[in-house]
């Protein structure tokens, strides 16, 4: 059985391949070391959590899959692509098309809607037309239950819509990979759950996620649990019973929110 299981994963598309990752920080003449050597693959449709306490390296390893840092030494294959041997235009280039960023604090543009935030990604490519980019963005607001909300600012929507939002932005591009740091980190525990469910609602579609965060609770909704510790891989411990925010949401109490303008 374990044979089987292990054919099945191999079969899997790649979508992230690092291979001896290290990364080295130079303050004056002191050499940081934020990443070790760090190996690891992660498939599509793999739903994972990275795990560690401030200063393990998790946050280092998260910027360089997010094409924002680049290694000192070691492998990195997005998609096939060696990112390695990309400049600084080809990486904005590829984080724009490949990847998805939501962040704890929604990072959103206050003065305009949630529809416009969510049209951003997609300014960068001058292929789309802008009846395009419209339709895709409200088809990704539609995907997290936003839709009636299109033309609302960030100032009129709860945390959680906001952050909703920012899931939608990160949806609109269709990127390979969604990477989430810390995204329940400013929400009340229903609103969390409600995140997690869109995410395992994304997941179960194919939609690949990495999320960084440093609640346990919040990592028993993804099916990989991955820990750092001083710039290593601790664990690496698949979830066998991930837990279903979607049914939890169901016995959790709703506390009506003030009312939005």
């Amino acid at each position: 059985m374990e044979q089987v299981e292990e054919e099945a994963v191999n079969m899997k598309e790649t979508i992230i391949s690092v291979k001896h990752l290290v990364k080295v920080y130079k303050m004056g003449d002191l050499e940081v070391h934020a990443l070790r050597g760090i190996s690891m693959d992660v498939h599509k449709s793999d739903f994972v959590a990275i795990m560690g306490k401030s200063g393990s390296g998790k946050s280092t390893f998260m910027n360089i899959v997010g094409c924002l840092d680049i290694p000192t030494k070691g492998e990195y294959l997005l998609d096939g692509v060696d990112v390695g041997k990309m400049n600084k235009d080809q990486l904005a280039n590829l984080r724009n098309k490949k990847i998805g960023f939501v962040f704890q604090s929604f990072n959103l543009l206050s003065r305009t809607s949630a529809l416009e935030n969510v049209e951003l990604p997609l300014m960068y490519n001058s292929k789309i037309s802008s009846k395009d980019m419209k339709e895709r963005s409200i088809r990704a607001l539609e995907s997290v239950g936003l839709a009636s909300r299109a033309h609302h600012f960030p100032s009129q929507l709860s945390g959680g819509e906001q952050q909703r939002v920012a899931i939608a932005r990160a949806l609109v591009n269709d990127p390979v990979v969604i990477l989430a740091d810390e995204p329940t980190g400013n929400l009340d525990t229903r609103t969390s759950v409600e995140v997690m469910s869109i995410f395992q609602q994304l997941n179960t579609k194919g939609i690949t996620v990495i999320i960084v965060t440093h609640e346990p609770d919040i990592a028993a909704y993804t099916n990989r649990n991955i820990s750092f510790r001083d710039g290593r891989i601790q664990k690496d411990l698949i979830v066998e019973k991930p837990r279903n925010a979607a049914a939890e949401l169901l016995t959790m109490p709703v506390f009506k929110e003030e009312e939005t303008i």
